[in-house]
Formats: C-alpha cells, structure tokens, sequence
C-alpha cells in the first residue's frame, strides 16, 4: 500500500467519527495527539493536587483559589510579553518546557522531604494555574489554525484526544501511585508534557503543509505561521478585553462557569471530608470520578459534538451547561449527598468537556489574533482563577452567616440561570460574527 493509499484510508476511517477534509487530517490528529498527551500529564497530577487541597485543611481553600489568582495575575504580564516578542512556535514550546522545570523542582523538594506541608499547598496552587495556563495555550493554538465553520466540525474530536488523556491518566495514577510512589507520578507528567511538545512542532509542519494559516479576522490561506509574530504589547490583552462588548460577554460567561465549578467543587470537598475520612480512599474516589468523566466523555465527543455544533450551532451547546448546573444546583438544595455530589460532579464535567467547552473554543474563532493569545489567556486563567477566588470567599462567607450546603445550593441557582441566558446571546453573536467573517473572505476571494 503507497502511502497515498493509506492516508485515503486513514482518511476514511476517521470521517467515519468526524466530518474532517484530507486536506485537514495531518493538523487533526496531531491536534488530538497533542491534547491527549497534554490531559493525560495533568490527570496523572490532579488526584494528588485534589487530595492536598484536603490534607491542607477544606477551610484553606479559599486561600489556595486566592493564591492561584494571585500567581495568575503576576504571570499575565509575562506572558503577554512572551508572545509579543516569540513566534508561535517558538513560544508554546516554551511555556511547556517551564512547566516540566518546575515539575521537577516540586519533585526535587518533595523527594527530600522540604518543607512538605508548605511544598503540597504550593503544589496545589501551582497544578491551577499550570492547568488553566496550559490548556488555555492549547486551544488558543486551535483558534488560530482553525476557522468557525472548521471549529464546529473538529474540535469535538480534538477535545476527545484530550479525553482520552484525562482517562489515561488516572488509570496511570491508580496502577502506579503504590510501586512509584505519588512524588514519583510527577516524572511520569514530565514524560507526558515532552512529548506534547513533540506534538506541537509536528502540527506547525502538518498546518503549514495543508495551508492553514493564522486566521485572525480573515479566512485562512497558506503563509508561514510559525514565523508570524503577534506582535502588540505586554499588557495587550486588558485593552482588547475592554474594547470589546463580545470579549466581555465571554468574560462573564467563564466567570460563571468558575461559579457553578467553585460552589460545586467546595460542595464536593465539604462532603467529603464528612463522608470519607481516609486519604487514601479520598484520592481514589476522586480518580474514579474522573475515570468516569473520561469515559463518558470521549464517547459524546467522538460521535456526538461535531455533528451536534454543525446541525445546532453554538448557542445550543454552550447553554448546554448552565442548564445542567440549574438542575444541579437545585437537587442539591434538596439532597446534599455524597451520591448526589458525585453524580453531578460527573455529568456537568461530562457535559462541559463534551459539549460547552468546544462551544466556548469557537467563540475565540471569529476575533483577532492578539485576543486569540492575549485576551483570551487573561479571560480563561486570570478572569477564571480570579472568579474561584471571589467565589471560594463568597462560599465561605454564606457559610460563615450559617448557611447549610442545601441552603447555599438554593442559592446558587439564579445565577445558573443567568448563565443560560447569557449562552443564548453569546451564542448569536457568535453566529453572526462567522457570517460577516465568511463574507469578507468570499469577497477577497
């Protein structure tokens, strides 16, 4: 079989999943590939991070969300200045491998027993922020090789490819966290985020090969992106965040997403501790939470998202969410159980990853360049670790009036609410910005 054959059929078998052109095959798979790699590193690190935040005591975990917010917003500038100065694969192989030197650095510490109590609550602020950062700098990637219309078809089975990561890596947690040893997980997430490294070089050769181009606010066409630099100012993201009414509606709308996740995350850490008092058996709870995520996840991606984003379109998927956090919210004001917390926790993850998230990623589609990296850094880390701050305070303060977790659930649901409102009208404006987008290219064209 040529090669050329086998790419047809390569081709074939994956149109089966996802409605992707031959000329996109290469930049998806390495897409996927790349994202895979990238969750699976940080699934293998979330367990740990999550049974810390108890060990460190459930009431300092405002603190913790302060402290992420804190280290987000010193970063920012940083970054910022980072992709002004670098090309874009200059810079995202970068960020990572800053990520990997401080893996090994919180290894180092841990291994010799430094300051351990301090070491875990610093790793548990470090694992947020590398997370958000991470990710964010993954699909800002995909806005920019990828147009509106390509958005909806592949990025659900992009997103599956992170999927399949997330359930690799607990599964890697689970088998090895006994023989290795948890500190010794954190080599394991080292070898993870070097090969996504790897990853992203191969997909800057696989788009520039099949002609996709920065989009910014034009159709794609072949050009060098790897040697386009971004250019604009360190600080550049407030200015673009403030100019636009589209970019502040995205604003609030991951604001919310960190509401509905913070009070249900506090909810779950609360309940827990109650119910379970092992560490042991807390951190095996919470992988299996995530294995069941991931498994229900990368079926609905795999075979559900694209076709459901191309026939509904945005507004649909992105509201997608909040009506999960409605009902959520209000069954726990009811029944504030371990059962029912973990059954939520499972289906608005399921339904965020599966669904929302590539939702929110094709909102990015249709602005420019500079907010593609700048804006949309500061919006889906400072904004979102931010809004835990605020809400990990707020969560505290309805407690410390003596508020009950049913009666601080009943709360939560208004805002859940406003959040579907607030999809629906994103979700238009979006729409209406893609069409523009595709006119102005047909009439350069």
């Amino acid at each position: 079989m040529t090669r050329r054959q086998g790419d047809s059929a390569l081709h074939r078998w994956v149109a089966r999943a996802v409605p992707v052109a031959p000329a996109e095959l290469g930049a998806l798979l390495w897409s996927f590939a790349y994202f895979f790699l990238l969750l699976a590193g940080y699934y293998v690190l979330r367990p740990l991070r999550d049974q810390m935040g108890i060990a460190g005591g459930v009431r300092n975990l405002p603190w913790m969300f302060t402290a992420t917010f804190a280290a987000l917003l010193a970063a920012q500038p940083l970054y910022g200045a980072l992709v002004a100065r670098l090309p874009r694969a200059r810079f995202i192989p970068f960020v990572y491998h800053f990520f990997v030197a401080n893996l090994a650095l919180f290894w180092l510490l841990l291994a010799l027993h430094v300051a351990t109590v301090w070491v875990a609550r610093a790793f548990f602020v470090w694992v947020s922020v590398f997370n958000l950062f991470a990710v964010t700098v993954f699909w800002s990637f995909m806005a920019d090789l990828f147009t509106s219309e390509q958005g909806k078809r592949l990025f659900g089975f992009i997103g599956a490819g992170g999927t399949a990561g997330a359930l690799l890596g607990p599964l890697v947690t689970i088998w090895l966290a006994v023989p290795l040893g948890p500190v010794n997980l954190l080599l394991v997430a080292v070898g993870f985020l070097e090969l996504a490294v790897l990853c992203v070089h191969r997909l800057e050769r696989a788009a520039h090969a099949g002609g996709h181009a920065p989009s910014g606010a034009v159709a794609q066409a072949p050009a060098p992106a790897e040697d386009t630099r971004i250019g604009g100012s360190a600080f550049g993201a407030l200015g673009e965040l403030l100019a636009s009414p589209y970019l502040l509606g995205i604003a609030a709308w991951v604001s919310l997403l960190s509401f509905g996740g913070t009070f249900l995350y506090l909810q779950q850490a609360h309940i827990v501790s109650a119910s379970v008092r092992d560490p042991a058996l807390q951190t095996r709870l919470f992988a299996g939470i995530d294995l069941g995520v991931g498994l229900l996840t990368l079926a609905t991606q795999s075979f559900v998202t694209g076709r459901f984003l191309k026939r509904f379109g945005v507004a649909p998927a992105a509201a997608a969410l909040p009506s999960v956090y409605v009902v959520a919210f209000a069954a726990l004001a009811l029944v504030p159980t371990l059962g029912a917390v973990v059954v939520f926790q499972i289906l608005q993850r399921t339904m965020n990853f599966a669904i929302s998230n590539p939702a929110r990623q094709v909102f990015y589609t249709v602005v420019s360049r500079e907010a593609k990296y700048k804006a949309k850094n500061l919006i889906d880390a400072v904004v979102f670790r931010g809004s835990d701050a605020l809400y990990g305070w707020l969560f505290d303060s309805l407690q410390a009036i003596g508020l009950k977790l049913a009666a601080i659930a009943a709360c939560a649901v208004p805002a859940a609410l406003g959040w579907l409102a607030l999809s629906a009208m994103l979700g238009r404006s979006q729409e209406k910005r893609a069409m523009r987008l595709a006119a102005h290219a047909a009439l350069q064209d």
